[in-house]
């Protein structure tokens, strides 16, 4: 007599990262899918292939269709999201009401970067709401960017803007469609660049200064506006991160490794 063994209930054959993950969604309440797990076993994998795992601070992958699901931190226990009321969960992703809900990612821009000039963020989007001053993750003082760590990925004006522990937010960058994947990152004091994946291809490296690193968490959905979410969004996402500095080679590797992962949850 033989038996298949499904990894996903004895444990073998899966990254210890993965497995970890998934045991904090279960210890959460959540759930998922075989399907899911497997899409995240891959995307640990290949992360770690590209050298991209040991950059990341928070990786939230938006599986689960749940809170309990969607609030962990797949890299590590640390920086659990906590979201607020008024999101929407379904297996393509998250979207919030665009009034009032944002999720806290407990990640503290002051505290939590390798250095005020090293760090990374990103968001992964797949609706493209009208034009509207929306933020899809950041903190500082939202009205002018000065000593932020922010990305709009459509401005009012159709463009995108962004900045990384920046003293303002320097001229946005034509941008129409806020469908893609979007990543600010800073290697340096005095540069940080900011680029798209998608429905359009962006490079844009712009010289600003580091400011003053807020005391403040950085919110998902909305903007930390010194302490008061602002600038809330309704576009869905699929996919959130945090991390160190990232260069262009591996922002197009870690693009390609999301399209695989959201092929294989048919998003």
């Amino acid at each position: 007599m033989s038996f298949i063994i499904n990894p996903y209930v004895f444990g073998t054959g899966i990254d210890p990262d993965a497995l970890a993950f998934f045991n904090r969604v279960t210890a959460a309440g959540g759930t998922l899918s075989n399907t899911e797990k497997t899409a995240i076993q891959n995307l640990v994998i290949q992360m770690k292939a590209d050298n991209i795992w040991n950059l990341m601070k928070a990786i939230y992958p938006m599986v689960g269709a749940s809170a309990a699901a969607c609030s962990q931190n797949l890299k590590s226990s640390s920086f659990t999201g906590s979201f607020s009321s008024g999101w929407t969960f379904a297996s393509a992703g998250v979207t919030p009401n665009g009034a009032s809900s944002y999720m806290d990612t407990n990640f503290n821009n002051q505290n939590n970067w390798k250095s005020t000039s090293n760090g990374s963020m990103g968001v992964s989007i797949r609706t493209n709401p009208g034009a509207v001053i929306q933020v899809d993750i950041g903190s500082g003082t939202m009205s002018n960017g000065a000593n932020s760590s922010v990305i709009y990925s459509r401005y009012a004006t159709g463009e995108f803007y962004s900045g990384l522990n920046c003293t303002s937010l320097v001229p946005g960058t034509l941008n129409l469609s806020t469908i893609g994947f979007f990543v600010t990152s800073r290697l340096n004091t005095t540069q940080y660049s900011r680029y798209k994946r998608g429905s359009s291809t962006i490079n844009v490296t712009n010289t600003d200064a580091i400011g003053t690193n807020p005391n403040l968490n950085l919110y998902f959905g909305a903007g930390n506006n010194l302490g008061t979410a602002s600038n809330f969004s309704n576009r869905e996402y699929d996919f959130c991160f945090i991390g160190d500095g990232l260069t262009q080679t591996q922002v197009d590797n870690y693009y390609a490794a999301l399209q695989t992962f959201n092929t294989t949850l048919s998003r």
